[in-house]
């Protein structure tokens, strides 16, 4: 990709890489060299060839364990796995290439779920879901006490258009969390509402997991910024 590829581009919205935190794993260097330096190196060849907008698909996982009861755009990060160090490293380096003419934007999409062309079943609703259809039974290693906050992805399409609509000043090297604070889940309570939607499913949990993240989020400030946005998806609507 050079320059003169975005040539008349308006707006990019940068979501192409390595998508999730096992395959982060498998070869943290690849994910750096994809994730993060590509992705600075995409967006500084972006503001070259005159793109007024960039709006890139960070995540709430750059908080990890969260260590105050709600997490706003303004907490510590505090990522653990190569993923969501990357993502934390895009914001980081991104934001000092914001100029009068470029704004970057950093979309702290909550975790996603819903129906796609390709779907995704590593994401914990999806997942959850297909475990239901297939076997009858979710059967949780974990005691499911950590939190999570879930949004579906015609929700975070509708947080990209109203910032592509959005007056400059609201958007300009901002970052938003995307989703809704209603939408904070313990892992346990997502597994009971899937669980319910598929008749003659069994859900059972173990101890707790080795897995610590555990994060509930605020999202008032996409409300103030953007007013015109909203979620219109819960996990019971999703299920």
């Amino acid at each position: 990709v050079e320059a003169k590829d975005f040539a008349g581009v308006d707006a990019i919205i940068h979501m192409a890489e390595l998508s999730n935190d096992p395959a982060g794993q498998l070869a943290p260097h690849i994910t750096y060299e994809i994730n993060h330096k590509g992705s600075v190196h995409l967006a500084e060849l972006a503001r070259k060839a005159g793109v007024k907008r960039f709006l890139y698909m960070s995540s709430c996982s750059v908080y990890g364990v969260a260590d105050q009861d709600f997490v706003t755009e303004q907490s510590p990060v505090n990522p653990q796995t190569a993923y969501a160090v990357c993502k934390s490293y895009v914001e980081r380096d991104v934001k000092p290439l914001a100029t009068k003419d470029f704004s970057p934007t950093f979309m702290r999409n909550a975790t996603a779920y819903g129906a796609s062309p390709r779907m995704r079943f590593d994401i914990v609703l999806n997942n959850l879901a297909g475990l239901a259809w297939t076997t009858k039974e979710i059967k949780m290693t974990s005691d499911g006490t950590p939190w999570r906050p879930l949004v579906h992805g015609l929700d975070i399409a509708r947080a990209l258009i109203a910032v592509l609509d959005a007056p400059k000043e609201a958007i300009h090297n901002e970052v938003f969390n995307v989703g809704d604070g209603a939408h904070n889940y313990r892992v346990r309570e997502v597994a009971e509402i899937v669980g319910a939607a598929f008749p003659g499913c069994k859900v059972s949990f173990g101890d707790s997991s080795t897995d610590n993240r555990s994060y509930r989020v605020n999202f008032d400030k996409i409300r103030k910024h953007l007013p015109g946005f909203k979620c219109e998806w819960d996990a019971k609507r999703g299920a």
